[in-house]
């Protein structure tokens, strides 16, 4: 039995140290590495930090593109999704009332045209970017909002669609505070 016991806490030692220490330090040494040291990547408008590239905010104003809901409220200590599913009464109520509120917001927009991110959350209810199309179906309002030409926010549009990576993986998508960064700089 002792010829068993002791290479069996040998290795579990073994592991301890590169699991926990040594895999720890690689992974701190990399992100030390990685653009402001690895704290995430800040946007910053006139020198002040006004949020996070890959953390969702809360855009609702009529003036600006509006974010995908989140289950967690933007938090990002809190990040999750609701864990609702799509035959949960109370889930579909709260679809049912985003769409209505979207459609208030939008008129003239056909409840069919309207993507499925804008009136559900994700994953982990921090999503930062939109589907083009997501963007899109926003324009009309944003221009009557702002009392600017819709081609020019389309055109705004596109120029800040970022297409998947290495043109494989993921889907096209734009970032919606760095879109609602260039919609305040347009409008000047």
């Amino acid at each position: 039995m002792k010829q068993h016991i002791l290479p069996a806490i040998r290795l579990t030692l073994v592991c301890i140290i590169v699991f926990i220490g040594l895999y720890t330090l690689l992974i701190l040494g990399i992100a030390q590495a990685a653009p402001n040291g690895g704290k995430g990547e800040t946007v910053s408008v006139n020198n002040k930090v006004v949020g996070y590239q890959l953390e969702g905010q809360n855009f609702t104003a009529d003036n600006y593109f509006n974010s995908r809901p989140s289950a967690a409220g933007y938090n990002a200590a809190g990040s999750g999704g609701s864990n609702k599913g799509p035959s949960n009464s109370e889930y579909l109520k709260q679809v049912r009332d985003r769409i209505d509120t979207f459609l208030v917001h939008n008129p003239g927009i056909d409840k069919s045209a309207i993507p499925s991110e804008l009136v559900t959350a994700s994953g982990s209810g921090l999503d930062p970017d939109l589907s083009p199309e997501g963007a899109k179906v926003q324009v009309k309002r944003i221009a009557a909002v702002r009392k600017m030409n819709e081609a020019k926010i389309s055109a705004l549009v596109e120029q800040n669609i970022q297409g998947p990576l290495l043109g494989l993986f993921g889907t096209s998508k734009v970032n919606v505070l760095k879109l609602n960064i260039a919609l305040d700089k347009l409008s000047r």
